[in-house]
Protein backbone atom coordinates (compact mmCIF):
# COMPACT_ATOMS: atom_id res chain seq x y z
CA UNK A 1 0.00 0.00 0.00
CA UNK A 2 3.11 2.31 0.62
CA UNK A 3 4.28 1.85 -2.24
CA UNK A 4 0.96 2.21 -4.57
CA UNK A 5 0.70 5.61 -2.31
CA UNK A 6 3.66 6.35 -3.62
CA UNK A 7 3.62 6.43 -7.44
CA UNK A 8 0.24 7.78 -7.08
CA UNK A 9 1.92 11.04 -5.69
CA UNK A 10 4.83 11.26 -7.85
CA UNK A 11 2.41 12.25 -11.05
CA UNK A 12 0.65 14.76 -8.47
CA UNK A 13 3.96 16.65 -7.89
CA UNK A 14 5.32 16.71 -11.28
CA UNK A 15 2.13 18.48 -12.32
CA UNK A 16 2.78 21.28 -9.92
CA UNK A 17 5.55 23.12 -11.87
CA UNK A 18 3.57 23.39 -14.86
CA UNK A 19 0.04 24.68 -12.81
CA UNK A 20 1.92 27.03 -11.22
CA UNK A 21 3.73 28.40 -14.31
CA UNK A 22 0.34 28.64 -15.74
CA UNK A 23 -1.01 30.68 -12.62
CA UNK A 24 1.95 33.04 -12.45
CA UNK A 25 1.16 33.86 -16.58
CA UNK A 26 -2.18 34.53 -15.55
CA UNK A 27 -1.62 36.74 -12.66
CA UNK A 28 1.41 38.33 -14.87
CA UNK A 29 -1.63 39.50 -17.04
CA UNK A 30 -4.15 40.48 -15.15
CA UNK A 31 -1.15 42.96 -12.58
CA UNK A 32 -1.51 46.39 -12.80
CA UNK A 33 1.06 48.01 -15.58
CA UNK A 34 3.89 49.58 -13.23
CA UNK A 35 4.01 53.17 -14.39
CA UNK A 36 6.56 56.20 -13.90
CA UNK A 37 6.23 59.41 -14.85
CA UNK A 38 9.08 61.36 -16.38
CA UNK A 39 8.28 65.26 -15.91
CA UNK A 40 5.27 67.24 -15.20
CA UNK A 41 5.65 70.52 -17.45
CA UNK A 42 3.31 68.78 -20.30
CA UNK A 43 0.07 70.23 -19.83
CA UNK A 44 -1.36 66.92 -20.53
CA UNK A 45 -0.16 65.60 -17.33
CA UNK A 46 -3.06 67.11 -15.84
CA UNK A 47 -5.53 65.25 -17.92
CA UNK A 48 -3.60 61.85 -17.07
CA UNK A 49 -4.29 62.40 -13.29
CA UNK A 50 -7.60 63.45 -13.65
CA UNK A 51 -8.63 60.90 -15.58
CA UNK A 52 -6.44 57.83 -15.54
CA UNK A 53 -4.27 58.11 -12.72
CA UNK A 54 -6.82 55.61 -10.56
CA UNK A 55 -7.45 52.70 -13.24
CA UNK A 56 -6.64 49.10 -12.15
CA UNK A 57 -5.11 48.27 -14.76
CA UNK A 58 -2.09 50.63 -13.70
CA UNK A 59 0.30 51.39 -10.88
CA UNK A 60 2.11 54.65 -10.37
CA UNK A 61 5.15 54.09 -9.33
CA UNK A 62 7.31 57.00 -9.48
CA UNK A 63 7.11 60.70 -10.21
CA UNK A 64 10.44 62.48 -12.07
CA UNK A 65 10.32 66.14 -11.62
CA UNK A 66 13.05 68.91 -11.20
CA UNK A 67 10.78 71.55 -10.06
CA UNK A 68 9.99 70.43 -6.35
CA UNK A 69 7.32 73.25 -6.39
CA UNK A 70 5.50 72.29 -9.81
CA UNK A 71 5.72 68.22 -7.93
CA UNK A 72 4.05 69.81 -4.75
CA UNK A 73 1.56 71.17 -6.74
CA UNK A 74 0.50 68.29 -8.39
CA UNK A 75 0.65 65.66 -5.23
CA UNK A 76 -1.86 68.18 -3.47
CA UNK A 77 -4.17 68.84 -6.31
CA UNK A 78 -4.46 65.40 -6.66
CA UNK A 79 -3.72 63.88 -3.72
CA UNK A 80 -0.32 62.02 -4.85
CA UNK A 81 1.88 60.06 -2.11
CA UNK A 82 4.82 62.08 -1.73
CA UNK A 83 7.26 59.13 -1.16
CA UNK A 84 6.23 58.88 -5.36
CA UNK A 85 8.06 61.74 -5.79
CA UNK A 86 11.82 62.12 -7.32
CA UNK A 87 14.27 64.84 -8.55
CA UNK A 88 15.74 62.54 -10.92
CA UNK A 89 14.75 60.42 -13.44
CA UNK A 90 17.08 57.93 -13.56
CA UNK A 91 17.31 57.90 -9.87
CA UNK A 92 13.63 57.04 -9.94
CA UNK A 93 14.27 54.00 -12.21
CA UNK A 94 16.86 52.82 -9.99
CA UNK A 95 14.60 52.52 -6.98
CA UNK A 96 11.21 52.07 -8.75
CA UNK A 97 11.23 49.30 -11.62
CA UNK A 98 8.53 50.60 -13.62
CA UNK A 99 7.69 48.92 -17.18
CA UNK A 100 7.43 51.59 -18.46
CA UNK A 101 7.69 54.95 -18.49
CA UNK A 102 4.65 57.94 -19.53
CA UNK A 103 7.10 61.18 -20.89
CA UNK A 104 5.03 64.26 -20.18
CA UNK A 105 8.31 66.96 -20.25
CA UNK A 106 9.05 69.02 -23.16
CA UNK A 107 9.60 67.67 -26.90
CA UNK A 108 13.28 68.27 -26.78
CA UNK A 109 13.62 66.49 -23.59
CA UNK A 110 11.90 63.13 -25.32
CA UNK A 111 15.70 61.96 -26.56
CA UNK A 112 17.23 62.43 -23.18
CA UNK A 113 14.46 60.25 -21.67
CA UNK A 114 14.22 57.09 -24.02
CA UNK A 115 17.90 57.43 -24.21
CA UNK A 116 17.55 56.83 -20.15
CA UNK A 117 14.97 54.52 -20.41
CA UNK A 118 16.59 52.65 -22.92
CA UNK A 119 19.72 51.79 -20.93
CA UNK A 120 17.23 50.16 -18.16
CA UNK A 121 15.34 48.18 -20.93
CA UNK A 122 12.04 50.55 -19.60
CA UNK A 123 9.69 50.92 -22.64
CA UNK A 124 8.41 54.57 -23.36
CA UNK A 125 4.99 56.05 -24.07
CA UNK A 126 5.18 60.22 -24.82
CA UNK A 127 3.18 62.90 -25.79
CA UNK A 128 3.06 64.38 -29.23
CA UNK A 129 5.57 64.89 -31.16
CA UNK A 130 8.24 62.86 -31.22
CA UNK A 131 11.03 64.78 -31.21
CA UNK A 132 12.14 68.68 -32.18
CA UNK A 133 14.46 67.38 -35.21
CA UNK A 134 15.34 64.37 -37.68
CA UNK A 135 18.65 64.24 -35.78
CA UNK A 136 16.98 63.64 -32.57
CA UNK A 137 13.92 61.50 -34.11
CA UNK A 138 17.27 58.92 -34.96
CA UNK A 139 18.64 59.21 -31.85
CA UNK A 140 15.43 58.14 -30.39
CA UNK A 141 14.91 55.20 -33.03
CA UNK A 142 18.89 54.04 -32.37
CA UNK A 143 18.13 53.46 -28.43
CA UNK A 144 15.03 52.30 -28.67
CA UNK A 145 16.68 49.08 -30.82
CA UNK A 146 19.45 48.86 -28.82
CA UNK A 147 17.66 48.61 -25.99
CA UNK A 148 15.13 46.18 -26.91
CA UNK A 149 12.03 48.74 -25.95
CA UNK A 150 9.15 50.18 -27.45
CA UNK A 151 8.68 53.87 -27.99
CA UNK A 152 5.21 54.95 -28.55
CA UNK A 153 4.09 58.28 -29.18
CA UNK A 154 0.52 59.34 -27.86
CA UNK A 155 -2.23 61.58 -29.89
CA UNK A 156 -5.51 62.20 -28.81
CA UNK A 157 -6.45 62.17 -32.32
CA UNK A 158 -5.41 58.24 -32.54
CA UNK A 159 -8.36 57.59 -30.27
CA UNK A 160 -11.12 59.18 -32.43
CA UNK A 161 -13.49 56.37 -33.47
CA UNK A 162 -13.79 59.10 -36.70
CA UNK A 163 -10.37 58.91 -37.53
CA UNK A 164 -10.34 54.89 -37.42
CA UNK A 165 -13.83 54.65 -39.72
CA UNK A 166 -11.92 56.98 -42.10
CA UNK A 167 -9.13 54.47 -42.14
CA UNK A 168 -11.03 51.66 -42.79
CA UNK A 169 -12.97 53.58 -45.73
CA UNK A 170 -9.35 54.14 -47.13
CA UNK A 171 -8.25 50.55 -46.40
CA UNK A 172 -11.50 49.08 -48.35
CA UNK A 173 -10.69 51.09 -51.36
CA UNK A 174 -14.38 52.47 -50.71
CA UNK A 175 -13.26 55.92 -51.85
CA UNK A 176 -11.21 54.92 -54.34
CA UNK A 177 -7.40 55.64 -54.09
CA UNK A 178 -6.87 58.64 -52.13
CA UNK A 179 -6.24 61.74 -53.78
CA UNK A 180 -6.16 64.40 -51.32
CA UNK A 181 -6.16 64.90 -47.62
CA UNK A 182 -6.59 68.23 -45.34
CA UNK A 183 -6.31 67.94 -41.76
CA UNK A 184 -6.70 70.66 -39.47
CA UNK A 185 -6.04 71.18 -35.90
CA UNK A 186 -5.75 74.33 -34.01
CA UNK A 187 -7.09 76.04 -31.37
CA UNK A 188 -7.67 80.11 -30.18
CA UNK A 189 -3.55 79.74 -28.88
CA UNK A 190 -1.79 78.40 -25.96
CA UNK A 191 -1.88 81.17 -23.99
CA UNK A 192 -5.97 82.39 -24.80
CA UNK A 193 -6.80 78.97 -23.35
CA UNK A 194 -5.14 79.20 -20.62
CA UNK A 195 -2.49 76.48 -20.18
CA UNK A 196 -0.08 76.43 -17.09
CA UNK A 197 3.03 78.97 -17.22
CA UNK A 198 5.60 75.36 -17.00
CA UNK A 199 3.48 74.02 -19.96
CA UNK A 200 3.51 78.01 -22.04
CA UNK A 201 6.61 78.35 -21.42
CA UNK A 202 8.30 75.70 -23.34
CA UNK A 203 5.62 75.59 -26.00
CA UNK A 204 6.78 78.93 -26.80
CA UNK A 205 10.54 78.37 -26.68
CA UNK A 206 11.75 77.19 -30.50
CA UNK A 207 14.20 74.77 -28.56
CA UNK A 208 11.88 73.02 -26.63
CA UNK A 209 8.99 72.81 -28.86
CA UNK A 210 10.98 72.82 -32.14
CA UNK A 211 8.87 76.00 -33.08
CA UNK A 212 5.24 76.63 -32.57
CA UNK A 213 1.91 76.00 -34.13
CA UNK A 214 3.85 74.12 -37.06
CA UNK A 215 4.71 71.49 -34.25
CA UNK A 216 2.47 71.50 -32.04
CA UNK A 217 -0.51 70.92 -34.28
CA UNK A 218 1.10 70.73 -37.69
CA UNK A 219 2.39 66.88 -36.04
CA UNK A 220 -1.11 65.82 -36.07
CA UNK A 221 -2.08 66.00 -39.80
CA UNK A 222 1.92 64.68 -40.04
CA UNK A 223 0.68 61.81 -38.18
CA UNK A 224 -2.79 61.24 -39.60
CA UNK A 225 -1.76 61.44 -43.21
CA UNK A 226 1.30 59.06 -42.78
CA UNK A 227 -1.04 56.56 -41.41
CA UNK A 228 -3.72 56.66 -44.25
CA UNK A 229 -0.50 56.76 -47.15
CA UNK A 230 0.40 53.38 -45.88
CA UNK A 231 3.89 54.90 -44.12
CA UNK A 232 5.03 56.35 -47.28
CA UNK A 233 7.06 59.20 -47.08
CA UNK A 234 5.93 62.53 -48.88
CA UNK A 235 8.05 63.18 -51.51
CA UNK A 236 7.83 66.82 -50.87
CA UNK A 237 7.38 69.25 -47.95
CA UNK A 238 6.43 72.94 -48.80
CA UNK A 239 5.70 75.23 -45.66
CA UNK A 240 4.81 78.63 -44.80
CA UNK A 241 4.48 79.84 -41.18
CA UNK A 242 3.38 83.50 -39.44
CA UNK A 243 3.48 85.20 -36.58
CA UNK A 244 -0.39 86.60 -36.38
CA UNK A 245 0.09 87.93 -32.89
CA UNK A 246 4.14 88.73 -32.78
CA UNK A 247 2.96 90.74 -29.07
CA UNK A 248 2.28 87.14 -27.76
CA UNK A 249 4.14 85.23 -29.57
CA UNK A 250 7.60 86.62 -30.42
CA UNK A 251 9.60 83.77 -30.84
CA UNK A 252 7.63 80.97 -32.53
CA UNK A 253 5.25 81.15 -34.96
CA UNK A 254 1.55 80.82 -34.70
CA UNK A 255 -0.02 80.01 -37.69
CA UNK A 256 1.13 76.96 -40.40
CA UNK A 257 0.31 75.47 -43.68
CA UNK A 258 1.90 72.33 -44.72
CA UNK A 259 1.37 70.84 -48.32
CA UNK A 260 2.89 67.69 -48.89
CA UNK A 261 3.23 65.80 -52.10
CA UNK A 262 3.06 61.92 -52.98
CA UNK A 263 3.60 60.27 -56.64
CA UNK A 264 -0.13 60.50 -57.03
CA UNK A 265 -2.03 62.37 -53.48
CA UNK A 266 -1.47 65.56 -51.52
CA UNK A 267 -1.93 65.89 -48.11
CA UNK A 268 -2.90 70.11 -46.43
CA UNK A 269 -2.04 70.20 -43.03
CA UNK A 270 -3.99 73.52 -41.36
CA UNK A 271 -1.86 74.10 -37.66
CA UNK A 272 -3.40 77.27 -35.77
CA UNK A 273 -3.52 78.93 -32.63
CA UNK A 274 -5.71 81.70 -34.08
CA UNK A 275 -8.97 79.92 -34.55
CA UNK A 276 -12.04 80.98 -33.05
CA UNK A 277 -12.49 77.71 -31.68
CA UNK A 278 -10.63 73.71 -30.93
CA UNK A 279 -10.81 71.51 -33.66
CA UNK A 280 -9.21 68.34 -34.82
CA UNK A 281 -10.65 67.18 -38.14
CA UNK A 282 -9.92 65.98 -41.54
CA UNK A 283 -11.40 65.23 -44.86
CA UNK A 284 -10.49 62.70 -47.36
CA UNK A 285 -11.01 62.70 -51.17
CA UNK A 286 -10.54 60.02 -52.95
CA UNK A 287 -11.64 59.07 -56.95
CA UNK A 288 -14.72 57.94 -56.12
CA UNK A 289 -16.05 59.99 -52.68
CA UNK A 290 -15.22 61.47 -49.76
CA UNK A 291 -15.20 61.41 -46.39
CA UNK A 292 -15.07 64.27 -43.69
CA UNK A 293 -14.62 63.53 -39.86
CA UNK A 294 -16.36 65.58 -37.80
CA UNK A 295 -14.47 65.50 -34.14
CA UNK A 296 -14.27 62.32 -32.02
CA UNK A 297 -17.57 59.92 -33.21
CA UNK A 298 -18.54 61.06 -36.70
CA UNK A 299 -17.96 60.72 -40.31
CA UNK A 300 -19.51 62.10 -43.44
CA UNK A 301 -19.52 60.10 -46.37
CA UNK A 302 -20.41 60.99 -50.26
CA UNK A 303 -19.33 58.54 -53.48
CA UNK A 304 -20.29 58.94 -56.67
CA UNK A 305 -23.93 59.11 -57.57
CA UNK A 306 -24.89 59.40 -53.75
CA UNK A 307 -26.09 62.07 -51.50
CA UNK A 308 -23.68 62.51 -48.54
CA UNK A 309 -24.64 60.85 -45.50
CA UNK A 310 -23.80 61.52 -41.61
CA UNK A 311 -22.53 58.34 -39.99
CA UNK A 312 -21.92 57.34 -36.38
CA UNK A 313 -18.89 55.50 -36.28
CA UNK A 314 -18.04 52.20 -34.47
CA UNK A 315 -16.85 51.94 -31.36
CA UNK A 316 -12.71 51.14 -31.82
CA UNK A 317 -12.00 47.48 -30.46
CA UNK A 318 -9.84 46.97 -27.25
CA UNK A 319 -7.34 47.82 -26.66
CA UNK A 320 -6.54 50.23 -29.95
CA UNK A 321 -9.25 52.56 -28.16
CA UNK A 322 -7.12 54.23 -25.59
CA UNK A 323 -3.54 55.24 -24.72
CA UNK A 324 -2.92 53.16 -21.64
CA UNK A 325 -4.94 50.33 -22.82
CA UNK A 326 -2.69 49.46 -26.22
CA UNK A 327 0.58 50.76 -24.21
CA UNK A 328 -0.32 47.55 -22.27
CA UNK A 329 -0.92 45.31 -24.68
CA UNK A 330 1.84 45.97 -26.06
CA UNK A 331 4.28 45.30 -23.33
CA UNK A 332 2.31 42.37 -21.52
CA UNK A 333 0.69 40.81 -24.24
CA UNK A 334 2.92 41.47 -27.68
CA UNK A 335 0.35 43.89 -29.75
CA UNK A 336 1.69 44.99 -32.52
CA UNK A 337 2.74 48.45 -32.60
CA UNK A 338 2.42 50.23 -35.79
CA UNK A 339 0.06 52.43 -36.76
CA UNK A 340 -0.35 56.14 -35.76
CA UNK A 341 1.31 55.85 -32.41
CA UNK A 342 4.38 53.69 -33.76
CA UNK A 343 8.09 55.24 -33.81
CA UNK A 344 8.10 54.43 -37.38
CA UNK A 345 5.81 56.25 -38.17
CA UNK A 346 6.73 59.23 -36.00
CA UNK A 347 10.25 59.54 -37.26
CA UNK A 348 8.42 60.48 -41.09
CA UNK A 349 6.09 63.00 -38.91
CA UNK A 350 9.64 64.33 -37.33
CA UNK A 351 11.05 64.18 -41.09
CA UNK A 352 8.25 65.93 -42.31
CA UNK A 353 8.29 68.93 -39.25
CA UNK A 354 11.85 69.27 -40.01
CA UNK A 355 11.52 69.49 -43.43
CA UNK A 356 8.66 71.60 -43.15
CA UNK A 357 10.29 74.67 -41.05
CA UNK A 358 13.09 74.51 -43.31
CA UNK A 359 10.90 75.23 -45.92
CA UNK A 360 9.12 78.11 -44.49
CA UNK A 361 12.36 79.30 -43.20
CA UNK A 362 14.23 79.28 -46.59
CA UNK A 363 10.94 80.02 -48.85
CA UNK A 364 11.96 76.78 -50.90
CA UNK A 365 10.37 73.41 -51.09
CA UNK A 366 12.14 70.43 -49.34
CA UNK A 367 12.46 67.06 -51.02
CA UNK A 368 12.30 63.95 -48.56
CA UNK A 369 14.76 61.03 -49.52
CA UNK A 370 12.34 58.13 -50.26
CA UNK A 371 14.80 55.83 -49.64
CA UNK A 372 15.55 56.34 -46.40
Amino acid sequence: MRHSLFFVLIPLFAMIPYSLSQTSSAETAKAPLRVAIAGLVHGHAEGFFQNSAHRQDIRIVGIAEPDQQLASKYATQFGLDRKLLFTDLDDMLQKTHPQAVLAYTNTYDHRRVVEICARRGIHVMMEKPLAVSTEDAHAIERAGQQGKIHVLVNYETTWYRSNHAAFDLVQEKALGDVRKIVVHDGHSGPKEIGVGPEFLAWLTDPKLNGGGALFDFGCYGADLATWLMDGQRPQTVTAVTQQIKPDIYSRVDDEATIVLTYPKAQAIIQASWNWPFDRKDMEVYGETGYVITDRRDDIRVRRKGEEEKRIAAKPIKAPYDDSLSFLRAVIVDGVATDGPSSLRTNVIVTEILDAARRSASSGRTIRLDAGK
